[in-house]
C-alpha cells in the first residue's frame, strides 16, 4: 500500500507494505512477541544496519519487561499476524538504539549481551563507553538520527501459552532456574554431550550475570551470585576441554582468576589447556600454582607435568627431524 498511516505517536509513521490477519493482538504484560526485524538508515542508499534474518532466528520481545527501545511495543502494537510494516521513527525515539543493537549482536555472537557492563542503568552505561565495539553503531550513538524499521509480525502468545527464556524471568525465577540447568547440565556431561552440557552451563552463568548487573560488585549480594557462578564456569571450561576448544578455555579460565587468584580448579584446566596448544612454560607455572594451592592435587599435577614434559620431548624430536638438512647448503654433484 502507498498510504503512510501515521501512527497516535509523535515522530512516527507507518506504512504498510503487506496486510496481516485477524483482530490486533491484546498485548499484556508477560505477552511475547516474536518478528523479524531490518534496521534502516534514513538516507538516500537506506543504508541496513541490523537485519534479525542474517542472524537466522526471529527476535522475540517479552511485552512490560523494560525492553530498552521502548518504542518497539509501540510499533508492534498497531499489527496483526502476518503484516509487514514500515515504520519511520524520529530520533526521540530511536536515541538508545545503539546500545540495545549491541545487545543483540553479542546474543547472535553467542556472548554475554551484559559483559563488562557497569552497575548503572541503560544510559549511564551508554555514555561510559566510548565505543560499542562496532563502527557504525558508534556513530549513531554519537549522533542520534531518525531510523526506518522493516518489521513482519509472526505471533503474539500469552504469558501462559509459552516457556518463558531465563532472560525473560523475574529474578526469584531465575534463581531458580540456575540449579535446574546446573543438574541438566551434569546429566548430559554422563551421557558424554559435552555441547549441549556446556550450553546448559552458559545459560546459568548468564542468568546469574544478568543479576549481578543489578547488584553493587564485590558486596554481599554480588559475591553471593559469583560463588554460583564459579563452579558453573569451571563445569562449561571442562567442556570445552572435552571438546577441544583450548583457547575458549583459556579465556574464562583468566577472566575467572583476575577475580579469584587463589582457585587452583581454574589454574589446572588453564594449565591443561596451555598444555594441549604447546604454551610448555605457561602450563609448568600453573601446574606448580595448583599443587602449591591445594596439596591434595599434587599427585594429579605430577601425572600432568610428567605427560607434558614427554609430549614436549616428542614434539621436539619430530621438529628436529622435520626440519633436518633445511638450512644446509646442497651437495655438489
Amino acid at each position: 500500500m502507498e498510504e503512510t498511516y501515521l501512527l497516535n505517536v509523535e515522530g512516527v509513521k507507518k506504512k504498510i507494505l503487506h496486510g496481516g490477519q485477524g483482530e490486533l493482538p491484546k498485548l499484556q504484560d508477560g505477552s511475547k512477541i516474536t518478528f523479524h526485524f531490518q534496521t534502516l538508515k534514513d538516507n538516500f542508499e537506506r543504508t541496513v544496519i541490523d537485519d534479525s534474518r542474517e542472524a537466522g532466528m526471529p527476535m522475540e520481545i517479552i511485552v512490560g519487561k523494560m525492553f530498552k527501545l521502548e518504542i518497539w511495543e509501540t510499533l508492534l502494537s498497531s499489527m496483526r499476524p502476518g503484516e509487514v510494516a514500515e515504520f519511520w521513527c524520529d530520533a526521540i525515539h530511536t536515541g538508545m538504539y545503539a546500545l540495545v543493537s549491541r545487545g543483540m549482536r553479542r546474543i547472535a555472537e553467542g556472548r554475554d549481551p551484559l559483559e563488562g557492563q557497569k552497575h548503572r542503568c541503560g544510559m549511564g552505561n551508554m555514555f561510559d563507553y566510548h565505543s560499542t565495539g562496532y563502527d557504525d553503531l558508534d556513530e549513531l550513538q554519537q549522533t542520534p538520527q531518525p531510523l526506518i524499521f522493516i518489521m513482519e509480525l509472526f505471533r503474539v502468545e500469552e504469558p501462559s501459552a509459552y516457556k518463558r527464556d531465563t532472560w525473560a524471568m523475574s529474578k526469584e525465577e531465575k534463581l531458580a532456574a540456575v540449579p535446574v540447568l546446573h543438574r541438566e547440565g551434569n546429566r548430559l556431561v554422563l551421557r558424554k554431550e559435552f555441547g549441549q552440557a556446556a550450553a546448559k552451563y552458559q545459560e546459568a552463568v548468564i542468568c546469574l550475570r544478568n543479576l549481578q548487573a543489578k547488584e553493587k560488585p564485590w558486596e554481599d549480594g554480588w559475591l553471593k551470585l559469583e560463588s554460583l557462578v564459579t563452579p558453573l564456569v569451571l563445569n562449561y571450561c571442562q567442556c570445552q576441554l572435552e571438546l577441544g576448544e583450548y583457547y575458549e578455555v583459556l579465556e574464562h579460565t583468566t577472566e575467572l582468576l583476575q577475580k579469584h587468584n587463589d582457585n587452583a580448579k581454574a589454574y589446572f584446566k588453564r594449565a591443561k589447556a596451555h598444555a594441549a596448544v604447546w604454551n610448555e612454560r605457561e602450563a609448568r607455572e600453573d601446574f606448580l600454582r595448583v599443587a602449591h594451592l591445594d596439596p591434595s592435587m599434587a599427585a594429579a599435577v605430577k601425572k600432568e607435568l610428567k605427560q607434558l614434559g614427554e609430549r614436549m620431548r616428542k614434539k621436539h624430536v619430530e621438529d628436529r627431524k622435520r626440519y633436518q638438512g633445511l638450512f644446509q647448503p646442497p651437495r655438489g654433484p
